[in-house]
């Protein structure tokens, strides 16, 4: 009776010390801030209750992670760097203490996690980033992208594939995603309604959430699938499944509204794909797609037939309508799309020219320029914006060499390969339900990458990585009577 007398004192003691504590930090704050107009010290007590979260409670640091991923704001750093807040030093921040938590507890990391092939890839792929930072053409840029992606592997992966382990996990993700990822929709839509729903400001409305419509489009895109997933965990006619049944036709109107051909073309791409799995026909499209990528690269670099698809200066413009725009793609008379052309022709000189270890990650902005080819330019080539190669296949070969591209492809065939064994081994209804909801999301990101290179970003890569540590969760709890084979 003492002893627990003892340890209740104790408790409220320690308690009542990290109250004052923080109303100390508090206090501190607002009144550092106020004198020195230095307003970013009233940051010190919620970063404070943040790291004392994540010290006693990762699990729920976590959760505040994937919270913030929604509303995270996109900022430039001195020196050319930039960073995504509050999610990238909560990645950072959790990256410690889940290396501690492994440090300090590692007969609780599954073997059978770690040492399966999808995460031996992941990790072969990140050796090879290590590889090509060190023998970079700029250096620190690219030792800044591998560590970069090291906290998102470690954080989005590995951790989320710890702790994001049951069915009751995955609503929770779902729940703690989904409600500040709509009130973004709902703020857009209606900043959007003021300017008439019009294609030409769209980019406009999308401050501070997003840092322009594509990625706005990409972020609602990937997340359909789950929507459509929450809406079977919940009985016909209840209140939730109704609301969801409303929020899917919001979020297709929301889809429409980005004017973005990518993610009209990933939900095509993803509900094909959908009965490509069902009916196991992945390995063949998988084939026929290496056949055609092969063949469409020999097709435009025989006798440089790449050449004849240079734009007319004059005639490739900006386009205000978006029917226009439609019809302009297929005539090559779109800006966005053949300032695209013009990178991806730099992009493949730059191939040639260091084909083994690339230039280094993060490195092709810096170097792009004296590759390019003059008859390909528009005239938003000066690049203001800084702007990648805008295809997260060509980046990697510019940046990773051969041999990081080949990596990557592997990674992503062999996932989708691999995916479509876990879904038909799974017994369960509701586990098929989110093993094809998964592949789902991998594709539509997969779809974006073609023409974007927004893996390395909060909004997209964060989804890339925890939907593989999910699916490996559901190849463990399936394949217990299965033979371990491809």
């Amino acid at each position: 009776m003492a002893n627990k007398i003892v340890k209740a004192i104790s408790s409220q003691r320690t308690n009542f010390i990290l109250y004052i504590g923080f109303a100390a930090l508090l206090l501190l704050g607002l009144t550092l801030g106020w004198v020195s107009d230095w307003y970013y010290l009233l940051l010190l007590p919620p970063a404070a209750l943040v790291g004392y979260l994540a010290i006693t409670d990762f699990k729920s640091a976590f959760y505040l992670f994937l919270l913030t991923i929604p509303l995270s704001m996109e900022i430039e750093l001195p020196g050319g760097f930039g960073t995504d807040l509050p999610t990238e030093p909560l990645m950072v921040g959790l990256m410690g203490i889940y290396f501690l938590y492994v440090l300090s507890r590692p007969k609780e990391m599954r073997a059978n996690f770690i040492r399966h092939p999808i995460s031996l890839i992941i990790l072969l792929h990140l050796s090879w980033i290590l590889v090509t930072t060190i023998t970079s053409s700029l250096f620190i840029v690219s030792l800044k992208f591998f560590l970069a992606k090291i906290w998102y592997i470690v954080v989005c992966y590995f951790m989320a594939g710890h702790l994001i382990r049951s069915a009751k996990d995955l609503k929770k993700m779902f729940w703690v995603v989904f409600i500040p990822l709509v009130l973004t929709v709902f703020i857009i839509l209606i900043r959007h309604a003021g300017y008439g729903f019009s294609f030409r400001d769209v980019n406009k409305v999308m401050y501070p959430f997003q840092r322009n419509h594509v990625s706005y489009a990409a972020t609602i895109t990937l997340f359909f699938p789950f929507v459509l997933l929450a809406r079977s965990w919940y009985p016909r006619g209840s209140l939730l499944r109704q609301g969801l049944n409303i929020l899917v036709l919001i979020l297709l109107v929301a889809i429409y509204l980005t004017f973005t051909r990518a993610a009209f073309v990933a939900l095509a791409m993803a509900a094909g794909a959908y009965y490509i799995f069902r009916f196991k026909m992945v390995k063949y499209v998988v084939i026929l797609a290496i056949i055609g990528i092969l063949g469409g690269v020999w097709y435009v670099v025989h006798d440089n037939k790449y050449l004849d698809f240079a734009p007319n200066y004059d005639k490739t413009i900006t386009h205000y309508n978006f029917d226009n725009l439609i019809e302009a793609t297929y005539k090559m008379e779109d800006i966005s799309t053949m300032e695209r052309v013009y990178r991806w022709v730099a992009g493949g000189h730059m191939s040639i020219e260091k084909p083994l270890t690339g230039f280094g990650p993060g490195n092709f902005y810096n170097f792009y320029r004296s590759y390019t080819v003059t008859g390909f330019t528009t005239y938003v080539s000066i690049n203001k914006e800084k702007s990648g190669i805008h295809s997260y296949y060509l980046m990697t070969l510019v940046e990773q060499g051969f041999f990081g591209l080949l990596l990557f492809l592997f990674l992503t065939f062999y996932t989708l390969i691999r995916g479509e064994r876990i879904y038909h081994q799974a017994k369960n209804k509701n586990d098929k339900r989110v093993i094809m909801t998964l592949l789902a999301v991998i594709i539509i990101i997969d779809a974006f990458l073609l023409i974007n290179d927004m893996i390395e970003t909060d909004k997209v890569g964060t989804f890339f990585f925890i939907c593989l540590a999910l699916l490996v969760n559901y190849d463990i709890k399936t394949s217990t009577s299965t033979p371990n084979r491809l």
